[in-house]
């Protein structure tokens, strides 16, 4: 399978229209566009029944304890983990692209809806957690919602849009189904797939 986007370059830093927050100097820190990037997909293979996509930063820290504090940056040699910004499934087999703005247009407090859209079923990406505590921000985040890496992070974050080929036409899932209970699902069921992936970091210094 081949995936594109206008949005995007493949390898390339993504603009920070497509991002949850940016960098500023004052705060460190400020909300931004917010706006899902352009995904298209060909070259499914034969049986192919319906799609999923999913988005996810592999580069996360797996400890908080250096996260956005002012006194130290995040080693980057920490071991990382997955963080996902944006679970599709359920999609048509012919449904083949969706537009720039089509599933997020600015930040939601508190999240967006998750479950039926007109391009498949949402889950709740891992904001979900992340503002857990926040009294303006906690609730349950779905659809997409774009990169916010650590201030301090030292590592430039990746960022890899995947869309996969299966031989169903619907995945038995739980209401607000996570990343992982989407990849558990999906087992056995993949016939192909294909990404891109950018890269983006709100630390000026970071590599």
């Amino acid at each position: 399978m081949k995936v594109t986007s206008d949005s995007i370059l493949h390898g390339m830093m993504i603009p920070e229209k497509y991002a949850l927050a940016t960098y500023d100097r004052n705060t460190h820190v400020t909300f931004c566009d917010n706006v899902n990037p352009h995904i298209a997909w060909r070259n499914s293979p034969d049986g192919t029944k319906s799609f999923v996509l999913m988005c996810v930063d592999k580069t996360v820290p797996s400890k908080p304890d250096d996260v956005n504090k002012e006194d130290r940056l995040v080693p980057a040699d920490l071991p990382r983990v997955d963080f996902y910004h944006w679970l599709l499934a359920n999609i048509p087999s012919s449904i083949r692209e969706i537009g720039e703005g089509e599933a997020c247009r600015g930040v939601t407090a508190k999240g967006k809806p998750s479950g039926e859209t007109k391009h498949g079923v949402t889950g709740i990406n891992d904001y979900t957690g992340w503002f857990k505590g926040d009294p303006d921000m906690e609730g349950f985040y779905g659809g997409y919602d774009g990169p916010c890496p650590p201030w301090n992070d030292s590592r430039i974050h990746e960022y890899r849009f995947t869309v996969y080929a299966l031989d169903v036409e619907t995945l038995d899932l739980p209401e607000r189904y996570t990343g992982a209970e989407l990849l558990e699902a999906m087992k056995g069921h993949i016939l192909d797939q294909g990404e891109i992936a950018g890269y983006y970091t709100i630390n000026p210094i970071a590599k």
